[in-house]
């Protein structure tokens, strides 16, 4: 993966050579491999990351639309390693890059958001809030707190 420094004259904070701009938010949760894959392909976790897609099917090739107005199609699908998708918000004009990693820890799961294609710095900053409150959202309801929808 290229990535700029930030520190490089003219570069930005994000900024990748080939991808535009991109954004990656990681946190370990206290659960398992097998059941933050269960938890994030369910229909609870389903919701706390993609939105609300009643017909979303986690499948390679597999497009879904959500009540908010954002689409995309799963193009990666590895159980209990990785997803990779194609995702857009409503108002984008072009889609993003999105990949969870399920990576084991030694006190859990440490769950790894990364999204690449961005269009510029306020996108990338959107999604970065975005991101950390779906991760909030993630850890709630594996630990079956009370449900929590990020914005």
């Amino acid at each position: 993966m290229n990535k700029t420094s930030g520190r490089e004259a003219g570069s930005a904070v994000g900024r990748t050579k080939d991808a535009g701009y991109q954004i990656g938010v990681r946190r370990t949760v206290p659960a398992t491999v097998e059941a933050a894959w269960r938890f994030l392909t369910g229909k609870e976790g389903l919701r706390a990351w993609l939105g609300e897609a009643e017909s979303a099917v986690v499948r390679e090739g597999e497009s879904f639309a959500t009540r908010e107005g954002d689409s995309g199609r799963f193009t990666i699908v590895k159980p209990l390693s990785h997803m990779r998708l194609q995702w857009m918000k409503s108002d984008w004009e072009a889609p993003s890059t999105l990949q969870i990693r399920l990576l084991p820890a030694k006190q859990g799961t440490t769950i790894s958001i990364h999204q690449e294609k961005l269009s510029g710095p306020a996108a990338r900053e959107e999604m970065k809030a975005h991101w950390e409150g779906v991760q909030k959202a993630i850890r709630m309801g594996l630990e079956g707190g009370p449900g929590y929808a990020p914005n």
